[in-house]
């Protein structure tokens, strides 16, 4: 099915746009041989704490989630976190790396569309780690969930894209590697692109993405031949 009539895309930022795994350096510095599972340890606690705190209606911003995360995981995995470790581990999220041909893609997509970002992410993070990497001037808005003091996938997250863009949100084409906010932005009404860079399988949430692709490259091409 070809994709409708889009006037603007909005991107999740944090394992989509940019690539969570890359503190695995830092994590490895500090933690010799435990680096790969606090790293990947640190973002499943990230996530949780996100809806746990959604849940009990505690907001706080995510870098004092993201904090937590890694207090929480380093716990788990029986590691001592000291505030040197502690600092520098936090700082390597402001520096995260974006996934391969990402820049290439906004660069293409930005000559047709309004581009965004609508993120978990605190402003602060959000602009260091865009800033960072080179991308501010391709995005219109870069939208932070700080604005409504709750987490994706609420809908009140996802309704902050249509009204700072200024159109429905049946003309944005919402793109997200994380299948859990895919299926939030497709509850809510957009149309929503799925990559499924490491072929994983779909959750069993209700609902399915419009399109899933394996990397950005994708969707300008199906967009550029109306697909």
């Amino acid at each position: 099915m070809s994709a409708p009539p889009l006037k603007a895309l909005v991107f999740d930022a944090y394992g989509t746009l940019y690539d969570v795994n890359s503190v695995f350096e830092a994590c490895e510095r500090r933690f010799p041989g435990r680096g790969k599972a606090l790293t990947e340890l640190w973002r499943v606690k990230q996530l949780e704490y996100t809806w746990l705190r959604s849940l009990m209606g505690r907001y706080e911003d995510f870098h004092k989630v993201t904090e937590a995360g890694l207090r929480g995981a380093c716990n788990a995995l029986g590691l001592d976190l000291d505030a040197s470790a502690q600092s520098e581990l936090l700082q390597s999220y402001l520096r995260l790396s974006t996934y391969g041909g990402v820049p290439a893609a906004l660069k293409e997509l930005s000559r047709r569309h309004q581009l965004a970002i609508l993120s978990n992410s605190s402003p602060a993070m959000l602009d260091a780690v865009t800033a960072h990497n080179g991308l501010a001037a391709y995005f219109r808005a870069v939208l932070s969930v700080d604005a409504v003091r709750v987490f994706k996938p609420s809908p009140r997250v996802y309704e902050l894209a249509p009204r700072h863009l200024g159109v429905s949100p049946a003309e944005i084409g919402f793109v997200s590697s994380n299948f859990w906010d895919a299926a939030g932005a497709k509850a809510f009404g957009f149309y929503v692109f799925w990559i499924n860079r490491f072929r994983r399988p779909r959750e069993e949430l209700g609902l399915s993405p419009d399109r899933e692709v394996f990397g950005m490259d994708e969707i300008a091409r199906l967009l550029d031949s109306g697909g």
